[in-house]
């Protein structure tokens, strides 16, 4: 860990794929089958970690640029239903996220989520966890502009009436640093995801943790 969050904070905004949810196998192993399905190059597991955060629109701009509406619509199909239905790669919490945001509730801090998947995903994931009584709000990659773009923040903090600087975005990706920085929000990057200390490090985040219990301990 490293730093202190100085500001008195209203609002912990998490991000879901790498941060609540260790879902990062799942959706590199659907990506490389609907990639294979629709007949196109195998992306490395390395390159499809680096879109995760991404609205899908984008992922598949980065991992096969130049492709059609047809295969993109084709992909689109398969990595969601292989997603959904076929791979069975587990998705746990990581530990700790409930306790976690039990004791931030208890705070009167109020909670919300700006993630990649569309609103329907986090819906089954939310079902799936019992995590949604947690949230005040959510946004998602089909109600907003994609990570890095800081929308789905801006729409949170307008709906919750919080100020930047008095919230935190807390993420595994290089995107949530860049979505927090680029509307002076306070951020904390966490390594148990994408992307390590060094990449988090170069956006100036608060503290950088290992774990989401950690997070506790610098709020």
């Amino acid at each position: 860990m490293q730093n202190d969050v100085q500001e008195q904070v209203s609002l912990v905004v998490f991000d879901w794929d790498g941060t609540v949810m260790d879902s990062i196998g799942r959706i590199v192993s659907s990506m490389q089958a609907a990639a294979k399905q629709t007949n196109l190059v195998v992306p490395s597991a390395f390159a499809v970690k680096q879109i995760i955060g991404l609205s899908l629109d984008p992922a598949f701009d980065v991992l096969f640029p130049g492709i059609g509406n047809t295969q993109r619509q084709q992909l689109f199909d398969y990595y969601r239903d292989y997603y959904v239905m076929h791979d069975t790669t587990p998705t746990p919490l990581f530990a700790g996220v409930e306790q976690v945001l039990q004791q931030l509730k208890a705070q009167n801090i109020k909670l919300a989520v700006a993630t990649g998947k569309a609103r329907r995903g986090l819906a089954r994931m939310f079902d799936e966890t019992g995590l949604e009584k947690y949230f005040d709000t959510s946004r998602c990659a089909d109600e907003a502009k994609s990570k890095p773009h800081p929308d789905m923040l801006q729409q949170i903090l307008l709906e919750l009436d919080i100020k930047a600087q008095h919230a935190v975005m807390v993420g595994d990706t290089s995107h949530d640093m860049k979505m927090a920085q680029a509307i002076a929000m306070p951020r904390v990057g966490v390594t148990h995801g994408v992307h390590d200390r060094d990449v988090l490090s170069q956006y100036a985040p608060k503290a950088i943790i290992d774990s989401i219990p950690q997070l506790l301990q610098v709020l």
